[in-house]
This record gives C-alpha cells, sequence and structure tokens, in this order.
C-alpha cells in the first residue's frame, strides 16, 4: 500500500494499527466484480438467445444456458487464477530480492529509500530522517511500500480472486438464463432482451461510477454492445436454425 502522511505531513508506516484498508484496493476489486458480472451477462445472454432463434425446446434452451454458465464460470476462474498467481510470484520475488539487499547492503538502502522521498518533494534532509525513521521501526515494510508499492501482509490471494471470479459471473448468468427459461415461448426472447440490457445499464453505471467517468457514455457503450450481441446470435441461431 501507499504510505499515508500524519498531521505533520510525514508518512507514516503503511502497517500500523488502524491503517484503513487501501481505497484504491478496494475499488479494483468492486469493478472486476462488476466486470465479471456483466461478462456473465453478456455471454450467456448471446449464448441463450442465439438458441432460442433456433429452438423452441425449453430443455435445449436450458441446457444450454447451463453449460455456458458453468464453463464461463471456470474459464473466468481459472484466467484469474493463473493471473493472480503470476501476479503473486512476480511481487513474492520482489520482496525477496528487496529482502536480500537490505541484509547485504543496509546503507545503500537507506540511501536509496532516501533518494525515493526526495524525488517525492521532500528536502534532502527531511527525506533523509523519514528514511531513518522509517527503516528503524520496519525497513522491509517502507521499502517495499516507498519502492515496490506492495504491502508484505496483503498479497492477493489466487484463490479468492478465481472465487470471487466465478461467483461474480454466475450471479450476472443468471439472469438471462432466467429470463430466457421461466416465460411462456412468444415472451422469452424480448423479456431476456429487456433484462439483459437493463442490468448491462446499472453495470455500466457502477462501473463508470468506480472509474470516476461519464455514466452516460459508459452505459451507452455497454447496452449498445450487449443489444448488438444478443441481435446478431438470434439471427444466427435462426439462420441456422432453418437450415436444420
Amino acid at each position: 500500500m501507499n504510505a499515508v502522511s500524519d498531521t505533520s505531513g510525514f508518512p507514516t508506516h503503511p502497517n500500523e494499527p488502524h491503517h484503513p484498508e487501501n481505497r484504491a484496493g478496494r475499488l479494483n476489486r468492486l469493478r472486476a466484480g462488476v466486470l465479471g458480472a456483466n461478462d456473465g451477462i453478456v455471454s450467456t445472454a448471446g449464448l441463450v438467445v442465439g438458441v432460442a432463434g433456433a429452438s423452441s425446446d425449453r430443455s435445449t434452451i436450458l441446457t444450454a444456458a447451463v453449460a455456458g454458465l458453468v464453463s464461463g464460470a471456470v474459464s473466468m476462474a481459472l484466467g484469474e487464477y493463473v493471473s493472480v498467481s503470476s501476479q503473486r510470484d512476480s511481487e513474492r520475488t520482489l520482496l525477496a530480492q528487496e529482502r536480500r539487499e537490505l541484509e547485504t547492503d543496509p546503507e545503500a538502502e537507506l540511501a536509496e529509500l532516501a533518494e525515493l522521498y526526495r524525488e517525492k518533494g521532500l528536502s534532502e534532509a527531511t527525506a533523509r530522517q523519514v528514511a531513518q525513521e522509517l527503516s528503524s521501526r520496519d525497513a522491509f515494510a517502507a521499502h517495499a511500500d516507498a519502492e515496490l508499492h506492495i504491502d508484505p501482509d496483503e498479497l492477493t490471494s489466487p484463490w479468492a480472486a478465481a472465487g470471487s471470479s466465478a461467483v461474480s459471473f454466475t450471479l450476472g448468468a443468471l439472469l438471462p438464463t432466467l429470463a430466457i427459461v421461466l416465460p411462456s415461448r412468444p415472451l422469452r426472447v424480448p423479456l431476456t432482451f429487456l433484462v439483459v440490457l437493463l442490468a448491462l445499464a446499472l453495470t455500466g453505471g457502477i462501473s463508470a461510477t468506480v472509474g470516476g467517468s461519464g455514466r452516460r457514455r459508459a452505459i451507452a457503450r455497454v447496452v449498445g454492445g450487449g443489444a448488438l450481441a444478443m441481435v446478431v446470435t438470434y439471427a444466427v441461431g435462426s439462420l441456422v436454425g432453418t437450415q436444420m
């Protein structure tokens, strides 16, 4: 985590008691959850609408929906697990290297830490004092924070990331699945379009709010993309259905 400042203006140690969780980390997890749900909505909606265009059999549509939901959730979870595991391995390697450097040449590392704070705008004397005070408390944590921007005690868990991704995808995929299989045949596709577009508008708005960008453009982008995906898959499904 990045260092914070106390009332004196000096950075405080990131592992002090009652240190609040990094806000950027929370926002990134929220955004990842929203994007996972969005993927579940769009991919499953495209699949079930396409199958509905080719077949009116409820069991066939449900089978396709469940298969898409499970395969998508597993794929998302595996992808997230591999990605976060690679990131975690890289972070551990950097932390181990930093620990070795502190053990072999602590003076050079102290000078490096002071230089980092000097580059942030502190005077040379103040930067040296801050570096010394932080190093006397926990030199390794100070370097991990200022130099690597890593909190050694809060490395991301690959299993947690995989589980979160699978859950968010599944929750998103349930919306088009229920919308396509519960209504009567004439209402299936129109209701699915309506439910999906409303859900995408919601996820697009949340994503824009989290990212601090304009909501209208974000909502229009995600809703337009989802609508296009469903129109194309329905047209393809209808075309394939008539040829069989």
